[in-house]
């Protein structure tokens, strides 16, 4: 059997809905891509760049993958996966890839499988299921593709059609690569994450401040250097097109700490003596100071709660930090954002969007918050409900109170560079189908689900990454 895309795919099964889902979608699938909040990197789209191996494009940089073929009892160094330990890992791309193909019937009904089939049939015209049969005929179809010009990185980001393309750095990156890209004409911006620059209680942090010393030209010596330090970084990052932060936290606790509080929480830190507890109420004061920082300079602040990284300590040892080990955990956003919000949530120049793994919280707290508070919008499904019935879940219970206007539109939020344009693409068919239901109900006319479609798709993430904006550069800095 031929393996094709279902025109119909991710549409209602009723006819007028999904006739109407068509016609919307007509109206959208052309917009090019925004892409505001990416894992990529940067150097693969460097002009001599080639994709090395089809195992290394699209199963080795994708956790989607990796948890579910761990989940079935692979090993991750059966996966090719470099171990911190030095024992040996598989090397050879086709096994890697043989071990892929034969339980590619684990992603049935699953977003990865509706991803995967999108990359594999509308970008490299696979037409053939993979399983252990067909593995090594794939594996040779794919490496063929990749060695033509239309397939290098560079080719392949014009034919997706990406308008621009924000990655996700560390704030003691020297951004080079993106000078040297920008140069050559390509949009793309970073964004500045400073997440490692706050793990007070590990013990690569001195080491992090000292490379922040260096590459902003500032001693890193107590809580006030370091707060001017992290100012010049933004600058910076500013300098190179960046318009959005992002911060992770188990938590949305924000705790104002006092100046005394704060440097002896550092000297900890210093002198190795910080723990993990340490590093959570500096967390939840530096959330604070980077609000403010961004009422300051513009930059949008993108903040991700509630995903418990590297759960199993196993692969954290094994592997490394952000392996995929991530396991949603519960959130209190109304009453952990409070003390920002009686500070800032009326300030007329910040922006700042929310990400949930608690599903629980969309309608009894986040939506009510976007809806009443200016700073705040709410990004979109984010990691495990990125899915179809994730975001018919997250419409259903947003919408109503926060309208569209105070949503974030989408972001892919992926590593894996060939599944940019199939996640755009199950989001524009789902916020269709959905659309369409509405005005089957008699909820929004035509017209109504026509613009919300265009914004759905396009217009609401670049004005809430302030994409279409000139950028606002500011020196100011220091404690509050």
């Amino acid at each position: 059997m031929t393996w094709s895309l279902d025109p119909y795919r991710c549409f209602s099964a009723q006819p007028a809905q999904r006739e109407l889902a068509s016609e919307l979608h007509a109206g959208v699938k052309s917009l090019s891509l925004v892409c505001p909040h990416s894992h990529v990197d940067p150097e693969f789209l460097l002009s001599a760049a080639r994709f090395a191996s089809p195992t290394e494009l699209l199963v080795q940089p994708d956790h989607y993958i990796l948890r579910m073929l761990y989940s079935q009892g692979v090993p991750l160094e059966a996966l090719g996966l470099p171990t911190q330990d030095g024992l040996p890992y598989e090397q050879d791309g086709r096994k890697v890839w043989q071990r892929f193909c034969e339980r590619f019937h684990l992603f049935a009904g699953t977003p990865t499988g509706l991803w995967l089939k999108e990359e594999l049939v509308g970008v490299f015209g696979v037409d053939k299921k993979p399983d252990s049969a067909n593995a090594q005929a794939l594996y040779d179809h794919l490496e063929a593709r990749l060695g033509q010009p239309e397939y290098s990185p560079r080719a392949l980001f014009q034919r997706f059609n990406i308008e621009v393309l924000c990655t996700t750095d560390d704030a003691t990156d020297s951004l080079e690569t993106h000078r040297r890209l920008q140069q050559e004409g390509l949009p793309i911006r970073p964004t500045f994450r400073p997440d490692k620059l706050l793990s007070l209680h590990n013990p690569e942090w001195p080491h992090q401040l000292a490379r922040l010393s260096q590459v902003s030209g500032i001693p890193v010596v107590d809580f006030r250097s370091f707060l001017s330090a992290l100012a010049q970084r933004r600058q910076h990052f500013q300098q190179r097109g960046a318009t959005a932060t992002d911060h992770g936290a188990l938590h949305p606790h924000i705790e104002r700490l006092s100046a005394t509080e704060l440097e002896a929480l550092f000297a900890k830190g210093l002198g190795g003596q910080a723990e993990a507890t340490d590093t959570a109420r500096f967390t939840a004061h530096m959330l604070l100071e980077f609000a403010h920082m961004s009422a300051e300079d513009g930059l949008v602040m993108q903040l991700h709660i509630g995903s418990a990284r590297n759960h199993n300590p196993a692969l954290l040892r094994r592997f490394g930090y952000d392996i995929g080990a991530d396991i949603p955990v519960w959130a209190d956003w109304t009453r952990g954002l409070k003390p920002l919000l009686d500070e800032l949530g009326n300030h007329p120049k910040l922006r700042l969007l929310l990400f949930t793994l608690d599903e629980s919280t969309y309608s009894r707290e986040l939506a009510p918050l976007a809806g009443h508070y200016p700073v705040l919008r709410l990004g979109p499904p984010w990691w495990f409900f990125d899915s179809v019935k994730g975001m018919e879940r997250y419409l259903d219970r947003v919408v109503e109170t926060a309208g569209f206007y105070n949503l974030a539109g989408f972001n892919d939020d992926t590593r894996a560079f060939a599944s940019i344009p199939a996640r755009h693409e199950v989001w524009r068919r789902v916020s269709c189908n959905w659309l369409a239901a509405q005005v089957g109900q008699g909820l929004m006319d035509l017209e109504e689900a026509q613009e919300a479609a265009q914004q759905l798709a396009y217009g609401l993430v670049k004005s809430a990454y302030r994409l279409g904006e000139p950028a606002v550069v500011s020196t100011a800095g220091g404690a509050r």
